[in-house]
């Protein structure tokens, strides 16, 4: 099985500040990977690094073989922090699903653009949200639609930042089942940071946990044990028990 993502020694800083330090994971084709770390960890870092939008690292990653910024941006589908978008944007939930095709905005929509951008709703079942503004979705229907701009491109690699910040207990759980079924028929790779270790213990083949350094890269029970979880986050105020066990 390839690896879609493969790093050695990775590190980087900023201003002298040292925000990752040797990261060495091997992420095979069509697994579920959850990062996992506090505030400040460099979650989103290397998520930027594997995006090809910071450059200046030390080590060595590659992303489907290639150097990350050399890699077809049509492979990649991407979903950001809720508090990156600016939801008084003037603009309706078809024109942001469309931008993930052509990666600037879409003042038209018409011909295989538009049948694409609907398609994908489809996938997230939210063919109803087309004409609607940015400004009147409720924040669980927002995230499907910024899935669907993520997978508008039949994507091999889908990297998400937080997806479920800003949206309730029913809406997270249908994030993660649409989220799964998109990769069971299409076999791509997901990589999520999240800081609910639960969520990454329930839904993830392989864990990451980094306080700037690699504190673990294994199955979620070895990963999320007490002892790594203390390390990443000190103190964590509670003995740490998983779902389901005893």
């Amino acid at each position: 099985m390839k690896n879609v993502v493969e790093s050695k020694n990775l590190s980087f800083s900023y201003n002298g500040i040292l925000a990752l330090s040797d990261i060495n994971i091997s992420i095979p084709q069509g697994k579920f990977v959850s990062i996992v770390g506090p505030n400040g960890a460099g979650k989103t870092t290397l998520l930027k690094i594997i995006l090809g939008l910071i450059k200046n690292y030390s080590g060595t990653i590659k992303v489907f073989d290639k150097n990350p910024d050399e890699v077809d941006p049509a492979l990649i589908g991407y979903v950001p922090q809720f508090k990156t978008m600016d939801r008084k944007f003037p603009a309706i939930a078809i024109e942001l699903v469309a931008s993930g095709i052509i990666r600037k905005w879409p003042w038209r929509i018409r011909g295989k653009s538009k049948q694409l951008a609907y398609e994908a709703l489809s996938l997230v079942k939210s063919e109803h949200l087309a004409e609607r503004s940015l400004s009147s979705l409720s924040g669980g229907e927002l995230q499907r639609v910024c899935l669907a701009r993520s997978f508008v491109r039949n994507p091999k690699l889908i990297v998400l930042d937080e997806p479920a910040t800003g949206i309730d207990a029913i809406g997270e759980s249908d994030l993660y089942n649409l989220l799964e079924n998109y990769q069971s028929k299409s076999g791509a790779t997901v990589l999520m940071i999240t800081h609910d270790w639960h969520v990454a213990l329930h839904h993830s083949d392989l864990v990451l946990l980094l306080n700037r350094r690699q504190i673990a890269f294994a199955s979620p029970k070895e990963a999320l044990s007490e002892d790594n979880l203390r390390i990443a986050f000190g103190h964590i105020g509670h003995q740490h028990n998983f779902r389901g066990e005893n």
